[in-house]
């Protein structure tokens, strides 16, 4: 075969290899058909992006704890309707052992609110896990107590001292968990509750004046 006819067989089949590298090369993974998506491109669909930020949900330390109850919460709650049970016992009692017409009907109106208040809790209760108190806790009992032996003047005053310390270490809790109750249920109470006690507070301050009551001011 002559020279120049050699040449020219060589040239094309270089031609014919170098295409066929080329379209192999387009085909195999770093090339256009996959290549990385551009930055902000969604990846194609079945496709899941990795992130060191998003952690194994089984992985130990990623359990969610915003389910848990929280203990703040259930104090007040327990506290609270503990409160309740000795103030609608006073109540009652104030409205048998009086002789003052005011001092009767508050009495009657601590009996109401409060046992509506120990309802409105009771499935807050439940849902947080604090049992409903069998009845007044052991320092309520003995005031109780003391207040069985009064009648008269007596009865009136020391009526009026305790429920007023009851409202004003109550209000204080309700204005503290109206702003940081974590349970919605528990926040709504305190809101909705915390101006009735207020009132009542006002309320005690005037019997306190009409009756000759001196009450230590609880800052």
């Amino acid at each position: 075969m002559k020279s120049w006819q050699l040449c020219k067989v060589i040239l094309l089949y270089t031609t014919a290899t170098a295409i066929a590298c080329a379209v192999a090369i387009g085909q195999q993974p770093g090339g256009m058909n996959g290549a990385q998506a551009p930055q902000g491109q969604q990846p194609a669909p079945g496709q899941q992006p990795t992130s060191p930020a998003m952690p194994d949900a089984g992985m130990p330390g990623t359990q969610n704890n915003a389910n848990q109850p929280s203990m703040v919460d259930q104090s007040f709650v327990r506290k609270t309707m503990e409160d309740n049970v000795a103030q609608v016992q006073m109540g009652q009692m104030a409205q048998q052992k009086s002789t003052s017409d005011d001092v009767k009907q508050f009495g009657a109106k601590m009996a109401d609110i409060h046992s509506q208040l120990t309802d409105q809790l009771k499935p807050i209760a439940k849902e947080l896990g604090v049992s409903e108190p069998k009845g007044p806790s052991k320092k309520d009992k003995e005031e109780i107590a003391r207040m069985q032996t009064m009648s008269g003047p007596d009865f009136d005053a020391e009526f009026i001292r305790a429920m007023m310390k009851y409202q004003q270490t109550d209000l204080k809790g309700f204005e503290d968990e109206a702003q940081t109750a974590q349970d919605p249920n528990v926040m709504q109470v305190a809101k909705m509750d915390e101006p009735v006690l207020s009132q009542h507070l006002q309320l005690l301050e005037q019997m306190a004046q009409a009756h000759n009551v001196t009450v230590e001011s609880k800052k």
